[in-house]
């Protein structure tokens, strides 16, 4: 049966014809008149009777009205609650984060969340692995450059810059391009990071100076090579989230920022999902928190 041919018989019925029905819709005439004749050939029977100077019910119609209108009126009011409902961040959210990203800000941008939108019951889980946000129960999934993935889409949420840093007391090679012979520059690294690296950083009066980093510690984790860092191993390139607050107090030194492409960290989700009120305010506290990093000045 069609709903909407039903809704228009129930508004016809208890408005007791089509015009007063026409004018409490805004819907015309002519469309309320063919809607009821359709759900008469649905039903094949007849629904209303059409006098010359007014319209009666017969007793299929009446039946039909006293035994629909209620349930149809619940169902309306179900919707429009539902409606409103859904402008209103609650539930439970769950969110998988890079474990740099996670250490270094989620536990501030969650916060704000947990103050902003208190009918929401935050979970963010640090983890680097791959993960399928409708297998593994995620709303949201933050990367760093993933991988196009057709099931899933989404937005960027922050361009990420790669800075070389070292402590201030770490002598730094000369802003001018690189000559043949020069020292290598002592560094930490990652295990997973290529052995032959040459970083590349913009040299004063124009062109680049490549540095070639010499590793004297192989690390894990970013957050073991910012330590390494400070305690004065090497240098290191790191991004630019990790550091900001230590070049901004001056415990860590900036050489430059290495040329080539910018990092980019999206927000994924399945496809198959709406974006719901709970998931955009809590991107927007995300979006909102990076831009704060990204346009800081660097020192």
């Amino acid at each position: 049966m069609d709903l909407q041919a039903l809704s228009d018989f129930n508004l016809v019925a208890a408005h007791g014809g089509f015009g007063r029905a026409s004018r409490v819709s805004g819907r015309s005439k002519a469309t309320l008149s063919r809607r009821v004749a359709e759900l008469e050939q649905q039903l094949g029977v007849r629904l209303i009777e059409r006098g010359a100077q007014r319209l009666r019910l017969t007793e299929d119609g009446q039946a039909l009205h006293d035994r629909t209108d209620g349930p149809l009126a619940e169902i309306a009011e179900a919707g429009e609650a539902v409606v409103s409902g859904a402008a209103i961040p609650r539930g439970r959210l769950r969110v998988s984060v890079p474990v740099v990203l996670a250490h270094v800000a989620f536990g501030r941008i969650g916060a704000q969340f947990a103050r902003a939108c208190p009918e929401v019951r935050l979970e963010i889980v640090a983890e680097d692995r791959w993960v399928d946000p409708v297998e593994d129960g995620y709303d949201l999934v933050i990367r760093v450059d993933p991988a196009p993935d057709d099931r899933l889409f989404g937005r960027r949420v922050l361009y990420g810059e790669r800075l070389i840093v070292a402590h201030p007391d770490l002598p730094q090679p000369p802003a001018i391009a690189a000559r043949a012979g020069d020292p290598p520059v002592r560094a930490v690294a990652l295990i997973a990071s290529s052995p032959d690296v040459t970083w590349r950083l913009p040299a004063a009066g124009g062109g680049e100076r490549l540095l070639r980093p010499e590793p004297v510690l192989w690390v894990s984790s970013l957050l073991m090579v910012r330590d390494a860092v400070l305690a004065g191993a090497g240098a290191a390139m790191l991004p630019r989230m990790l550091v900001a607050d230590d070049l901004a107090s001056g415990r860590l030194a900036l050489w430059g920022p290495l040329a080539g492409p910018r990092t980019e960290v999206w927000a994924l989700q399945s496809s198959r999902r709406l974006i719901s009120a709970k998931v955009r305010a809590f991107l927007d506290i995300v979006e909102a928190a990076f831009a704060a990093v990204t346009l800081a000045p660097l020192p």
